[in-house]
Parts: C-alpha cells; sequence; structure tokens
C-alpha cells in the first residue's frame, strides 16, 4: 500500500471516529455520514486502486524478449 492510500485510510478512520463523537454528543446529522460514506467508497477505490497497480506484471510480453528484426 502506497504512503497516500495509507494516509487516506488513517482520514477515513480518523473522520469515523469523530463524526461517532459528534453523534454521541450533539445528535445525528445525515449530511456528515453522507459526507463519510462518500469518503470511505473513495478511500476504498484508492485502495483497489493501488492493488490492482501492485498486482500488474512488470518486464516484458509474454512471449517476447523485445522489438525483433527490422522487416525490409
Amino acid at each position: 500500500m502506497s504512503g497516500s492510500t495509507k494516509a487516506m485510510t488513517y482520514v477515513t478512520c480518523a473522520a469515523l471516529v469523530l463524526i461517532t463523537a459528534y453523534t454521541v454528543a450533539l445528535g445525528s446529522s445525515g449530511w456528515l455520514w453522507f459526507g463519510w460514506i462518500v469518503l470511505g467508497i473513495a478511500t476504498i477505490g484508492m485502495a483497489a486502486a493501488d492493488s490492482a497497480d501492485t498486482a500488474a506484471p512488470r518486464g516484458p510480453r509474454a512471449g517476447g524478449t523485445g522489438p525483433g528484426p527490422s522487416a525490409r
């Protein structure tokens, strides 16, 4: 997981704690929960994109070692 994905995960968890504390202290706010859900979906998307990027094969394509001789 890249540094930006970890930071986004920490921010999402911190937002969950803060929104829960706000809800307990002052009452529920639908917009806060909606915002947290959007933030959570964005975090999941970042994690999925990050894991797909690290799972991609590197190096030459299968079946070849590079460009072949040019045809004349």
